[in-house]
């Protein structure tokens, strides 16, 4: 099972992967939105800002989140762990109910073009 501090670097990672991309991936991750991404397994929320094409997490807090986020994850430790890491595609594990992504319909739109 991740750790709390892996989740958290795991973030970092995706931030820096999101911020160094080019083309559709870098329009699509270029809105200013709130996120939070709950890790299902450690019952842990990190919550911020997806802005500037990155992922700012300002805090983290136990259990599920506290305020609704314009764009929400949520997903087990390990998933997060495998989708940044590559060994899990989006798409299927969206597909098969083991990342749940929720946004409204225009921030989906714009999101689709990370799958």
């Amino acid at each position: 099972m991740a750790t709390i501090e892996e989740c958290r670097t795991a973030l970092d990672k995706l931030s820096d992967n999101m911020a160094s991309a080019e083309g559709d991936v870098r329009a699509a991750v270029a809105m200013d939105r709130s996120v939070s991404c709950h890790i299902t397994d450690l019952d842990v929320t990190f919550a911020g800002r997806l802005t500037g094409g990155r992922i700012e997490v300002h805090e983290t807090f136990p259990g599920p989140p506290r305020a609704r986020a314009q764009i929400r994850l949520a997903m087990t430790g390990d998933d997060l762990l495998a989708l940044v890491d590559g060994e899990l595609h989006f798409a299927r594990a969206w597909g098969s109910g083991r990342v749940r992504l929720e946004a409204g319909l225009r921030d989906l739109f714009h999101l689709r073009k990370l799958l």
